[in-house]
């Protein structure tokens, strides 16, 4: 069995966290996607038309793209190849970089999900925002509802691993909160949560469906709330983001069923 699937929106992100992984045991496969043209016949895996390589290796890290759809699909994708070919993931982590809630998650912070959330999926109201799974959609049609919770034995290890890391609801948007208003209105929401991303809910439907194990796992480049690229800071949280990147290799010599 294939270890740990980690899946990134950016190759800037994945390139962060291959630079903090251990060195993978003598004679095991990198902790990356293999070259694009690698033979399959000579070396046992799959090729995805865009070039992506399913290897059976004990992290394997692939850049899916931005956006929930496309993460979804993506990692979905990775899954069912990796499984036909023989060698399924044990578990999903979706990882990068993201936004933090003001007083909940500082810039530079590590952030662990404890659940991620569609937090834009529903319709708007004179009162408000409703959630899609308030609007008397029947369940089986949310797939794994608006809200899926991080895997017990996974959060666990990965916790343990970095015990400074921040825990909390992460939520997944498909449109970054760039005004007081909106930051405000979200943080009042959704009470518990410490950042945002535009990833998370995406990977976890997909690795719900596969009956796997999934975590989030972000480092904060820029507070969320009014749009000022000059407050980012982007160098940080990829040193943040290798720095967290040991975990992961940790968490996959654990158990990640909860």
């Amino acid at each position: 069995m294939t270890g740990l699937l980690v899946v990134t929106a950016v190759p800037a992100e994945a390139e962060a966290i291959r630079a903090g992984l251990p060195a993978p045991p003598a004679g095991a496969a990198p902790h990356a996607a293999a070259p694009a043209g690698t033979s399959p016949a000579a070396a046992g895996v799959t090729v995805m038309p865009t070039g992506v390589t399913v290897v059976p290796a004990e992290v394997t890290v692939v850049p899916v793209g931005v956006g929930p759809a496309v993460a979804g699909a993506a990692t979905a994708r990775l899954l069912a190849l990796a499984e036909a070919a023989g060698h399924p993931y044990r578990a999903v982590v979706s990882a990068g970089i993201a936004g933090g809630f003001v007083g909940r998650a500082a810039v530079g912070a590590t952030v662990l999900a404890s659940r991620s959330v569609a937090a834009d999926l529903g319709a708007e109201s004179p009162t408000g925002f409703i959630p899609v799974d308030q609007l008397g959609m029947p369940a089986e049609l949310l797939g794994a509802g608006t809200a899926v919770p991080a895997d017990p034995g996974l959060l666990a290890a990965l916790r343990a691993a970095l015990p400074a890391a921040t825990v909390g609801t992460v939520l997944t948007v498909s449109t970054v909160t760039g005004t007081a208003a909106s930051s405000a209105a979200l943080a009042d929401r959704h009470p518990d949560a410490v950042a945002e991303a535009m990833e998370g809910y995406g990977v976890a439907v997909a690795a719900a469906q596969a009956g796997l194990p999934f975590a989030e796992l972000r480092t904060v480049s820029n507070p969320i709330g009014p749009r000022d690229r000059g407050a980012w800071r982007m160098r940080e949280a990829f040193a943040a983001l290798t720095a967290s990147a040991v975990a992961l290799g940790q968490a996959v010599a654990g158990p990640a069923q909860g």
